[in-house]
């Protein structure tokens, strides 16, 4: 299965890393750091002045579909999502799968002010404390990669390191594990990670189970203005949308026609 095989390959990555810079030397280096990450959780939280909140993703490729952007620069379309509406953004740094790269973070907060979410598949405490250096607001942890311990830990880990937390969620398992890690901001990815078959109805029967307070993320095949009026309705207060804004000619007139529908 191909989370199976991500998961073994970013392993091997970090424990090479280990070796090259220990964490204690990363540590170290943040008393140096001029990046601080920032407060999320207003910028994701729909309100009536701006009901829907957008994750707009640097994204290069995926395992399913292969290179997705031939002229991909990541500052360009960060600047892009920036000046056009974009909440937050979210970047790729999984380099083996996505050929994403944990440099991009830093490129993209030295000139881009939106906050930054590390995209990736954390498994060790140590890609938390990269991803503080390298510039990173919030991160990603799917639940579906990690034990419930394990994701108890890393998002304990995190919010100490003054990092917010996105977990991302496929079922009502995953639900369980979100809920009791006490996670505050829940994605919802409708692509299934090992079959990547999508499930548009996922949000639909997963946010009734969700406490009120939370803050609901869909992901994964939102591509229209319809979807995403429809999943608003239901609960959704962002969308991160990746694939489909790397597809377009306009990255801009895109983002704002989803979100304003301009």
């Amino acid at each position: 299965m191909i989370l199976d095989e991500i998961i073994r390959k970013t392993k091997e990555d970090v424990e090479k890393r280990k070796v090259e810079y220990s964490i204690d030397w990363l540590g170290r280096s943040l008393a140096y750091n001029p990046y601080p990450p920032r407060d999320v959780r207003s910028l994701l939280t729909a309100t009536k002045e701006e009901p829907i909140r957008i994750i707009a993703e640097v994204k290069k490729a995926s395992p399913s579909k292969g290179v997705i952007r031939e002229d991909f620069d990541p500052l360009t379309i960060a600047m892009e999502y920036s000046k056009n509406g974009a909440n937050c953004l979210s970047i790729l740094t999984e380099p083996h799968f996505f050929q994403g790269n944990l440099e991009y973070l830093t490129q993209i907060r030295r000139y881009v002010n939106t906050p930054l979410l590390r995209k990736d598949f954390i498994i060790d405490e140590y890609q938390l404390v990269e991803a503080l250096v390298y510039g990173a607001d919030f991160v990603l942890l799917i639940a579906k990669a990690l034990s419930t311990k394990e994701l108890q830990y890393l998002y304990d880990r995190a919010l100490q390191l003054g990092l917010d937390v996105l977990v991302e969620i496929h079922d009502k398992e995953d639900l369980m594990k979100a809920m009791k890690c006490g996670a505050h901001i829940i994605g919802i990815n409708h692509r299934n990670l090992q079959t990547f078959e999508m499930d548009m109805t996922l949000c639909d029967k997963l946010i009734p189970m969700i406490p009120n307070g939370k803050i609901i993320v869909a992901e994964s095949g939102v591509n229209d203005r319809e979807t995403i009026l429809r999943l608003s309705s239901i609960g959704a207060d962002a969308f991160l949308i990746g694939e489909h804004f790397m597809r377009q000619d306009d990255i801009g007139a895109e983002l704002q026609k989803l979100k304003y529908g301009k």
